[in-house]
């Protein structure tokens, strides 16, 4: 049992536990949630393909008297080249109910292929973005590294806006990623450390994400251009940059960081929002634990992923949940990005696969408080699993009403991906020390930026290979129900703080080698 996280627990609930200062705390982190949201699924409307058609002009044709006719134009739907008995010049024509990348730059024929690969270089950025933002996080706060993340996304969107090219948008897009990238990687665990344990489980089961993707369905429908989605994204993330000075630094994060002055302030201010008194009895051992801390010379150490791998226990648990979000990423964005395959209306089918999103990942706060954190993620895993295989079976059979049976299919697929990814962000977040934490996340963030790189282009390939992607999806989903049972349970158990390491004695040692680690004399010490 880790002694400093029990003592971290216990100035949280006597401070007020989950008083003012938490509500105000999560009215502007999760207000945050548009920004990120909207940034990362702009591509699943600014990506969809319009109706189009080749607009022959100049034809020639031996069988057609064009003189006898008052045809001077042919249109051809959806084809990238005049009949064979036809020539002239094909120019690509689009509708005018929407207007995305694909009508603005002309992506369709050889050119296909370049809206899948921008949302492959937007996840990049993200995959770079998440380990590096972890170390910062867990070297320079959680503070600056989240508001940073803001400011990216706030600048980034808006020049975006204004890209006279694809090759400037996708930089722009991968800019983007690194912003996406450095928000989802500290988002919860900044949240989480300010949080009392019996409220942990709400944090990801607010369905904040789902509601906002959802008002993107609406947003896209009523502006229908990409350029003023962006100018939109810009717009409503811009008040939230001022939450800078609201918001403090963990002071979760100051402790273990030996700014035990810092962290007393930041305790002050939450109990007096709070309207209690600080704890001072709390304060005085944490001063103890500190000249402890100082006496084993472990004050300023930078912690780096090389400290989760050398620890057995924690290298363990992070493939299994590095490899968890690597699945989630391909199966939930493959879904998303994959929204235009579905029949009916874009914007309908975009609005109801964020919508079915919202009861889920509410059922998770019910679920993982009552039956745990494993349990939650094994059932919804195992609902991903089912409806990912049916909509692959539905597609490769084509049975009638295949249509509304693929996107009902789809639905339930998607419930059970979102909400098993949303349990199982609460569970590496409780899995990992307060040191590591951020480190930790950050890379299983990374992992699911593989996932998500695959993910547009298995759906390119499902245009012309029915039933691939959802099948994946099925198969990533059946791994991650497994995995997700060989985890140890963290429901209602204290954050720990510090990497615990046994002591180990070894024959023909020294007196000095044989000591335990400080980690267990301060647990030994505050056991009585």
């Amino acid at each position: 049992m880790d002694a400093v996280g029990e003592l971290l627990e216990d100035v949280v609930r006597d401070c007020g536990g989950m008083g003012k200062f938490q509500w105000i705390l999560l009215l502007i982190m999760f207000g945050t949630k548009v920004t990120v949201t909207w940034s990362m699924l702009m591509m699943t409307f600014g990506g969809a393909t319009p109706d189009w058609w080749c607009d022959v002009s100049n034809m020639t044709s031996p069988f057609v008297d064009l003189t006898k006719t008052n045809i001077s134009t042919l249109h051809l739907l959806k084809h990238c080249q005049p009949p064979d008995n036809v020539t002239g010049s094909c120019v690509s024509r689009y509708s005018s109910n929407m207007n995305t990348l694909v009508s603005e730059f002309d992506l369709v024929c050889d050119r296909d292929w370049i809206t899948s690969f921008i949302t492959t270089i937007q996840m990049a950025g993200l995959l770079i973005s998440s380990p590096i933002a972890g170390q910062m996080a867990d070297s320079l706060g959680r503070k600056p590294t989240f508001f940073l993340s803001l400011l990216v996304l706030a600048v980034c969107n808006l020049v975006a806006a204004l890209s006279v090219s694809w090759q400037m948008f996708a930089t722009l897009r991968f800019l983007i990623g690194c912003g996406c990238g450095m928000y989802l990687t500290t988002f919860y665990s900044f949240i989480t450390e300010f949080i009392p344990k019996k409220w942990r489980s709400m944090t990801t089961a607010i369905p904040s994400w789902a509601i906002f993707a959802a008002l993107y369905g609406l947003c896209s429908w009523w502006l229908h251009d990409w350029r003023y989605v962006h100018y939109a994204t810009a717009i409503v993330t811009s008040p939230f940059l001022l939450g800078f000075f609201v918001i403090p630094e963990s002071f979760r994060w100051l402790i273990s960081n030996n700014k035990l002055t810092e962290a007393e302030e930041v305790i002050k201010h939450i109990a007096k929002l709070n309207g209690r008194e600080a704890p001072k009895a709390c304060m005085k051992r944490l001063y103890d634990i500190t000249e402890n801390l100082q006496e084993g010379n472990t004050t300023g150490k930078l912690y780096t992923v090389r400290d989760i791998v050398r620890n057995g226990e924690l290298l363990k648990k992070s493939v299994i949940l590095w490899t968890s979000w690597l699945a989630c990423g391909y199966a939930y964005y493959a879904i998303s990005f994959g929204v235009e395959q579905l029949s009916g209306s874009l914007y309908l089918n975009m609005f109801l696969l964020s919508a079915v999103e919202i009861p889920v990942t509410l059922m998770t706060w019910f679920l993982n408080n009552c039956i745990g954190r494993r349990w939650t993620c094994f059932l919804f895993f195992v609902v991903g699993t089912v409806g990912g295989i049916s909509v692959g079976t539905v597609q490769v059979t084509d049975p009638p009403q295949a249509g509304d049976i693929i996107n009902i299919a789809a639905l339930i697929s998607k419930m059970g991906v979102s909400a098993g990814w949303a349990a199982l962000m609460i569970f590496s977040t409780e899995s990992y020390p307060t040191v590591v934490r951020n480190i930790g996340y950050g890379w299983a963030n990374s992992a699911a930026r593989i996932g998500a790189m695959v993910a547009p282009q298995i759906v390119r390939v499902s245009k012309h290979v029915p039933g691939v992607m959802y099948y994946i999806c099925g198969a990533c989903m059946l791994m991650n129900a497994m995995f997700s049972l060989l985890l140890p349970e963290t429901k209602g158990k204290p954050l720990e703080d510090v990497i615990y390491e046994k002591p180990k004695t070894t024959v023909g040692s020294t007196p000095e080698e044989n000591a335990p680690s400080i980690t267990h004399y301060i647990n030994e010490k505050e056991r009585y």
